[in-house]
């Protein structure tokens, strides 16, 4: 898939005419909220479609559909849900990718652990990987595109598994796998786990969570921008702050209860990668 990525203040990406945008970026100094009306709006609102937020045609109207995207699109961000678009969301609106990269894997294949079985390829979320790894599971994840494996706990987490690193040494290789910075960016990984090799995606943004309070309790700052709440984050002295998301297979994010592309697109590539290396 050839991708185009055209970055302003106004941005379209035009796959061919009359069909849909590809991968829209807007300019970091925009501000925009309910009641505005301008190209820049419309631009959002093809962003927002992108990435499965907003439902019908753009207008250039900044209205209550518009809004509620945004609230939507801030939630599973981690950002405060005021449905107004400045830096921040800005920010976390052009992080996005929507494109299917191309799947570059290690050159050789992780056999530490043995012979996995596979057959979880099948296995969807709610039909069963949510009942088998349950909270306390230790895992173990590879990131299929650098070839790096680390460490991990499923601590929380209804509509996706919430992930913390075990140790700080697991939280330095995880921020080394996204070059540095933590980022919303969908990863296909593969999760080891009771002899299984399941395939999930990753976004590797910790949230919701203060590693120097009391787990689940009320603590005034969370990572990601959460504001006071109950503390997400059970693993301690990791060097991490809350949670990361793994999906599966017919996951839902938490803020919109909704199945995410992006995630699913690369549960599917990790599932080809499972295909043929194990």
């Amino acid at each position: 898939m050839i991708k185009k990525i055209v970055a302003g203040f106004l941005a379209f990406s035009f796959i061919s005419a009359g069909t849909a945008f590809a991968d829209v970026k807007l300019s970091t100094n925009i501000f925009l909220k309910k009641g505005y009306r301008s190209s820049t709006v419309t631009s959002l609102q093809q962003r927002l479609k992108e990435l499965g937020y907003f439902k019908v045609n753009p207008t250039g109207y900044y209205g209550t559909i518009t809004q509620n995207a945004v609230k939507s699109f801030q939630m599973d961000a981690g950002l405060a849900a005021d449905g107004i678009v400045g830096s921040n969301t800005v920010a976390q609106l052009n992080s996005f990718n929507v494109q299917e990269e191309p799947l570059s894997v290690p050159t050789e294949k992780d056999t530490s652990n043995g012979t996995y079985n596979t057959s979880t390829l099948d296995w969807t979320w709610f039909g069963t990987v949510k009942n088998k790894l349950s909270n306390g599971s230790n895992i173990k994840v590879l990131d299929i595109n650098s070839g790096t494996t680390f460490n991990a706990r499923k601590t929380y987490g209804s509509n996706h598994a919430d992930v913390e690193t075990l140790t700080k040494g697991d939280t330095a290789t995880l921020k080394s796998i996204i070059g540095g910075s933590w980022s919303w960016t969908r990863r296909p990984v593969v999760v080891f786990f009771d002899g299984y090799a399941i395939p999930a995606s990753m976004a590797a943004y910790p949230h919701a969570g203060n590693d120097g309070a009391k787990a689940t309790a009320y603590t005034s700052w969370r990572s990601g921008g959460y504001g006071g709440g109950q503390n997400l984050d059970a693993v301690k002295n990791n060097n991490m702050h809350g949670h990361i998301d793994i999906h599966f297979k017919g996951s839902k994010t938490h803020g919109s209860n909704r199945v995410n592309a992006d995630h699913q697109n690369a549960v599917k590539k990790a599932a080809n990668y499972i295909k043929n290396n194990y």
